[in-house]
């Protein structure tokens, strides 16, 4: 669609420009390397956006609600206590941290920095990985939905399909191959913790979830966030909920993530070590169902 902009007697074409950005196959991070310092049009949130954006809210006694931290290492003692502290977060918040839980600093520091390794790699050496194709395991984009959004997100990404059929680690960039395939490993190891966690949460046998092929399915998308010149008028991710059974976030030590809680949007602060949990949409469809069989 053409729309005329004020004071611009050539008609702005969304289409053509959003064509444009993704022909390119540079990103977000090639936008930034050409030098702008004007945010594009099909990046800016519309007016209403802005105005109904969510504060970051404080609760009602006026004390800033903050995400859960479980401490894993719990389990090696009274793991009650960490079951409990698991359900709890899951049935009021949705979201939790994760300390003390088997995947070594190292793996962590070093996944973060191949992921940023990647992406500021050369244009022409990342294009060949650039692709919107369903199925393609291994593919380098931005903004999966580029087309049907109200507006673009600030946001490059790496996204890799790791299961259920094994991934040929060929298929990965080699500046992140070994980093990725070990985090990988070291990250389903901990989502079979967690199911199983989940399970005991609601009353079931520790193998239960993990018994419906609830870990199965297993994919690593890996964001990358370049500086922006009009930060306050676009979003990095705009506001979601997951469609998996669980996702595991490794944040940088920047921080920016948000979740809504009981009281409005809070900040989820990075924690030295730390992994986010997020309960996501199949989860809570089965918890729904698992609660209907045992009442």
């Amino acid at each position: 669609m053409d729309v005329a902009v004020a004071g611009n007697s050539t008609p702005y074409n969304r289409l053509q420009e959003l064509k444009a950005f993704d022909e390119s196959k540079a990103g977000v991070k090639g936008l930034v390397d050409s030098g702008i310092t004007k945010l594009p049009k099909i990046f800016v949130r519309p007016p209403e956006d802005l105005a109904a954006a969510d504060p970051v809210s404080d609760n009602p006694a006026g004390a800033q609600f903050t995400i859960p931290v479980i401490d894993l290492d719990g389990l090696t003692g009274e793991r009650s206590g960490v079951v409990a502290g698991v359900r709890r977060a899951a049935e009021t918040m949705g979201f939790f941290q994760v300390v003390n839980h088997g995947i070594p600093l190292k793996v962590l520091e070093e996944t973060m920095a191949a992921v940023h390794e990647f992406h500021e790699l050369p244009q022409e050496l990342k294009a060949e990985y650039y692709s919107r194709e369903q199925m393609k395991k291994v593919k380098y984009g931005s903004n999966f939905d580029l087309y049907q959004s109200k507006y673009a997100n600030w946001r490059d990404t790496l996204f890799c399909v790791m299961g259920p059929d094994p991934l040929d680690p060929q298929e990965l960039p080699p500046i992140c191959r070994d980093v990725a395939m070990e985090y990988s490993r070291q990250v389903q190891l901990l989502g079979r913790v967690l199911f199983g966690l989940l399970s005991e949460a609601l009353g079931l046998d520790p193998d239960h979830l993990e018994g419906m092929d609830c870990a199965k399915g297993h994919s690593i998308l890996f964001h990358y966030y370049p500086s922006c010149p009009e930060p306050e008028l676009t979003m990095g991710t705009t506001r979601h909920s997951d469609p998996d059974f669980l996702t595991i976030l490794l944040q940088d030590h920047i921080g920016g993530l948000q979740v809504l809680g009981p009281y409005g949007w809070v900040d989820v602060p990075p924690v030295p070590g730390a992994l986010v949990v997020n309960i996501g949409d199949l989860l809570q469809a089965q918890r729904v169902i698992v609660a209907c069989f045992i009442r």
